[in-house]
């Protein structure tokens, strides 16, 4: 037991008030682990670095909020929590790039932290663009195959488990093909995050979250997510969460198979959730009326999904890298979705960091003067958050028996249900503001939409970016907006709406059809930034506006 955790009980024993937690041991582990086969020889001595003015800009932002609500219990288990996210960042570097030190030995003092920021010597917000001399492109299948494996190679394998969610792909003596599920090539690092949970599920007085914790420290171990992902749906009342382990496919870009680990740890805030639960009552009436012909819509949603806002206090791995995550919907997991829902977790201090940080800004440089006073924080907040709802609409498996729409599109599916979400979520405000569930002007939502836009796709090719480029060349195709001589962007309303309904087709269509060809056609006709384009995003660095934000965070900033 801990130093600290000793203090605890004592003072739970007696109820000294004003005692203070102190932390005497930090929990440490080592990232080593034979079977690696990382990415660390794609270079030499990579010592010239590209001129700093290439490389984007990020605001720091402290990462903290009112822990005074909550019991020193629950401090205690948000220690442990971070302590754990802090062994997930240790995995996502292997998968995401190899051996860190081995690569932050190499590097000049002051590119350290920016490569920290990338998890490795590519620019996420750059088209993953190698930033240090003697590295070439990023793999697409990052580390979790072998850099010279072909994408034919792999499929005329016939692998064992090659597209579970769950195994590092890995070569043996031969050069064969060979899996290991991840909780056995990261046993040891495993092995101590899985201990942080159990401990924390001791001071867990909340029984739903503690049946969590127990379920997914279990999870880690098996890489079995179900019985964890359908006890993370039942938690309704507690106040601080925990998203751990394995999750988004974003890093695979050669197939998108496998999901990355990643961790927050989250407060809620109870006034703001509050707000929001009247949303989901409607979620089975936006599935049907959704803007697709019927047979794109006969899934229904789970009826326990549920709306409510945090304030994050701590990123780690895959929701770390590059530009920072903002709302979260889960479990991706289809068959929980269909039984249960999904939860959406909008996080409200990362939000408001990048309204103030980068959308604003941006706003008073791109937007058309006659409609700068449309971009709002709630509008923002809407349209983030119901893109969030969107991720749970639409449809889950083909209509053509091509099977699911995760598998039918492979390495395209990511960046096509990120568009989904975005123009679905935009299409789904037009309807609540008709029934006088939101207020506001329409105005105001497109607008801030339309910026939110010109944010996200300073993200270059990654699927956020790529979906946002799709949607603003097709808006420009259907005129929902016109760039004024003046380098600004000015919306057309009613275009505007045509286009959203357009949109929303199109992607379900493509999606419920399974079509492959069809979303590979789209994006390469209009996932680019033009000339023009990129010229006026130009801009918004010489006025020094943030491509995205970083964090303080950690035991320390908490006061903890």
């Amino acid at each position: 037991m801990y130093f600290w955790e000793m203090k605890l009980k004592e003072r739970m024993r007696e109820k000294i008030a004003g005692f203070t937690l102190i932390i005497a041991v930090l929990f440490t582990t080592s990232c080593k682990n034979p079977k690696n086969q990382d990415l660390s020889n794609l270079s030499e001595q990579p010592e010239i670095i590209v001129s700093g003015d290439l490389l984007k800009t990020y605001a720091k932002v402290r990462l903290t909020t009112d822990l005074s609500q909550l019991s020193e219990r629950e401090k205690a288990m948000l220690i442990l929590f971070i302590k754990a996210s802090e062994i997930m960042d240790e995995i996502f570097w292997q998968q995401a790039y190899g051996n860190k030190a081995e690569l932050l030995s190499k590097v000049p003092a002051e590119l350290k932290n920016y490569v920290e920021i990338n998890y490795g010597p590519w620019d996420r917000l750059d088209n993953n663009r190698p930033f240090l001399e003697g590295y070439g492109p990023k793999p697409l299948g990052a580390n979790f195959y072998p850099a010279n494996m072909s994408k034919q190679e792999f499929e005329n394998s016939g692998l064992k488990d090659g597209k579970n969610l769950y195994t590092m792909v890995r070569r043996d003596n031969k050069g064969d093909l060979y899996t290991v599920f991840y909780h056995e090539y990261f046993k040891k690092q495993i092995s101590k995050a899985t201990e942080l949970l159990r401990r924390a599920a001791t001071y867990a007085e909340n029984p739903e979250l503690k049946n969590y914790l127990l379920l997914r420290a279990r999870a880690l171990e098996t890489d079995d997510y179900y019985e964890s992902d359908i006890a993370w749906m039942d938690m309704k009342t507690n106040r601080i969460d925990f998203v751990v382990g394995p999750i988004e496919t974003y890093e695979d870009e050669l197939f998108g198979y496998k999901a990355a680990h990643t961790a927050y740890v989250l407060v809620k805030d109870e006034q703001w959730s509050k707000k929001l639960e009247k949303f989901v009552n409607y979620l089975p009436e936006l599935q049907k009326g959704l803007p697709v012909a019927e047979e794109y819509k006969t899934e229904t949603p789970g009826t326990d999904s549920d709306l409510n806002v945090y304030d994050v206090i701590y990123y780690a791995g895959d929701c770390n890298a590059g530009g920072k995550t903002i709302a979260i919907n889960l479990p991706n997991d289809e068959s929980v979705q269909l039984q249960k829902g999904t939860r959406r977790l909008q996080l409200k201090n990362a939000m408001k960091a990048k309204f103030d940080h980068i959308l604003l800004p941006i706003s008073e440089v791109l937007i058309d003067e006659s409609q700068r006073h449309r971009v709002n924080f709630d509008a923002f907040f809407a349209n983030v958050m119901f893109h969030e709802v969107a991720h749970g609409l639409g449809i889950k498996s083909t209509i053509n028996g091509r099977g699911t729409v995760r598998e039918a599109l492979k390495e395209q599916q990511s960046h096509l249900e990120e568009g989904k979400a975005d123009i679905l979520g935009l299409y789904m405000v037009m309807k609540m503001i008709e029934k006088g569930e939101i207020e506001g002007q329409k105005e105001d939502y497109m607008v801030t939409f339309l910026s939110g836009i010109l944010r996200s796709i300073r993200f270059g090719a990654s699927a956020h970016g790529t979906a946002n480029m799709i949607c603003f060349n097709y808006f420009q195709e259907q005129e929902a907006f016109e760039r004024t001589e003046k380098g600004t962007y000015r919306v057309h309303f009613e275009k505007m709406e045509s286009a959203i309904k357009s949109l929303s087709e199109l992607i379900l269509t493509l999606q419920g059809n399974g079509d492959y060809e069809g979303v590979l056609q789209l994006t390469q006709d209009k996932g680019i930034i033009s000339d023009e384009l990129q010229k006026d995003l130009d801009r918004l660095k010489i006025e020094k506006i943030p491509d995205d934000i970083i964090f303080e965070q950690g035991i320390n900033i908490l006061g903890l």
